[in-house]
């Protein structure tokens, strides 16, 4: 189990012997590192005894925290300053940022993160990781590819002095230095000042930012958005426009790759919700898929409307609704039988077309073989950062329904997919973001494109192909590398200038 080897590791040598103290008095360093080592031996004892999953992710949490805490208080309480103290004294980059968790600021830090490793060889600067901004998944970290988990092990153990160090705050605004809920704040301890410089990587899916964000932005040396769309809002919303920064998101080419994989078997791992009544074809015929978070933002409503007013039984197509709960219970065919019924959906002589809920977790390695199943992905969302299961489906050469406004701006246009135009803008009734505005996509316009890519099936693979040509061209892991590496290059120099 991770938590069980990484305590280990972290115990036998994530942190290195202090110089011998021997000569000198006591400091409160010494108690630190000493209140260190002793919890991470009684965690260890613990551990074997107790197994629950709650417990590995907050002993996991506490853990890292309490290395991290050691390491910065270390320096500021050594009797030398020296950097010669160090064997290596290469400036380096503490990227904090919610790893053991599932979700987009999650899946975004690691492609960040993996597209560094792999592509800048020999680096200008060393690399460490904290997790922040999120709870912990145990489920999630299972998922994760082995050599992802023991590069996640090697970063977090290295070692930065904070004076050398540029902090990525990669996360809402919300989680940043003060933080606004329980979670490991953004830079460590508060200290702006004592780091080289601090970046704040973060977006929204609404016309806006609140004055509260603002604000945070604003104390970040550079905010780093991933669209043009992003950087226009935050400017508008009042963020220091020198600050604010495109950085666009890779997307792995090479494990998004068609061309590897084979399909899986959706029905098996699908709950049929509707359709199994009428005339019926032969298997799945035409599979539409859709991953997303269930919530009123990702427009599930807006998708159900459309199929189940544009497709039949007879039509021989399917829909898959990968999804997870958002701040709510699960029971999702449940929810999805109560909408049909509230929208007077009437079930005609050939029956309705198949919906399937698919609410398991499917692992990060196992997502291509989800997109190779589907003949087209679908999302009419109310509004994006960048929209990753977008462009992972369009990495697997799916032709790719998505509506036309905030993150999808940036990649999807009418040679590579099937923008979905926004003819008006609705209101945010409930939550956070309350007030602002975000797209409200057409239904009629949703139901022309999806019947458009069922029945001409040629055309939607040519945008398709085209689809995976761009987004190896313009946004592969080696092509945002260097785009990243010469933005945090640029600042080290500017810091040293100075």
């Amino acid at each position: 189990m991770f938590l069980s080897s990484s305590l280990s590791s972290l115990c036998s040598s994530s942190m290195d012997q202090p110089p011998d103290r021997s000569k000198r008095p006591w400091t409160f360093s010494t108690f630190v590192y000493s209140s260190s080592i002793l919890f991470l031996l009684l965690s260890i004892l613990i551990l074997s005894f107790t197994t629950t999953d709650l417990y590995k992710s907050q002993t996991l949490r506490f853990t890292f925290t309490t290395n991290r805490i050691y390491t910065y208080l270390q320096s500021l309480f050594s009797n030398s300053n020296s950097k010669s103290e160090t064997p290596n004294t290469s400036h380096c980059v503490l990227w904090m940022a919610p790893f053991l968790s599932s979700g987009g600021y999650s899946s975004e830090a690691w492609s960040y993160i993996l597209s560094l490793h792999h592509n800048l060889k020999p680096s200008k600067f060393r690399i460490t990781i904290e997790h922040h901004g999120d709870l912990q998944s145990i489920e999630f970290w299972n998922g994760l590819a082995t050599e992802t988990k023991e590069l996640a092990i090697e970063m977090h153990r290295t070692e930065c002095r904070p004076n050398e160090t540029i902090v990525v705050c990669h996360s809402e605004p919300g989680a940043w230095y003060p933080p606004l809920f329980e979670t490991l704040p953004c830079p460590p301890y508060g200290y702006y000042g004592d780091f080289m410089a601090v970046i704040g990587r973060t977006m929204f899916e609404t016309d806006r930012v609140n004055h509260e964000h603002v604000e945070r932005c604003n104390k970040m040396d550079r905010v780093w958005v991933p669209t043009e769309f992003h950087v226009a809002s935050f400017v508008k919303s009042g963020v220091d426009s020198s600050k604010v920064v495109k950085i666009v998101q890779p997307v792995d080419v090479e494990v998004f790759d068609p061309l590897k994989y084979e399909p899986l078997d959706l029905v098996e791992i699908g709950d049929l919700v509707l359709g199994g009544s009428g005339v019926r074809g032969l298997g799945l015929g035409f599979v539409f898929l859709s991953v997303f978070k269930w919530e009123k933002r990702k427009g599930w409503d807006v998708l159900l409307k459309a199929y189940l007013r544009e497709f039949s039984g007879e039509d021989n197509v399917a829909l898959f609704l990968l999804t997870n709960a958002y701040h709510s219970d699960g029971n999702f065919g449940n929810k999805i039988v109560d909408f049909v019924k509230e929208m007077n959906f009437k079930e005609g002589a050939d029956g309705y077309p198949f919906v399937y809920v698919i609410d398991k977790h499917i692992a990060q390695v196992d997502l291509p073989l989800l997109y190779k199943a589907a003949d087209a992905f679908v999302l009419p969302t109310r509004g994006e950062g960048w929209g990753r299961p977008i462009v992972e489906a369009m990495a697997m050469s799916l032709p790719v329904i998505a509506t036309n406004w905030s993150g999808p701006t940036e990649y999807l246009t009418e040679e590579n997919g099937y923008p979905l135009v926004v003819e008006e803008m609705s209101e945010v009734k409930e939550g956070p973001f309350e007030g602002h505005q975000w797209a409200e996509p057409s239904v009629d316009k949703l139901r022309v494109l999806m019947r458009r890519v069922v029945s001409e099936p040629d055309d939607a693979k040519v945008k398709g192909r085209r689809g995976r040509e761009d987004m190896v061209k313009q946004f592969a892991p080696e092509v945002v590398a260097k785009v990243v590496a010469d933005q945090i290059e640029r600042i080290f120099e500017e810091k040293i200038r100075r």
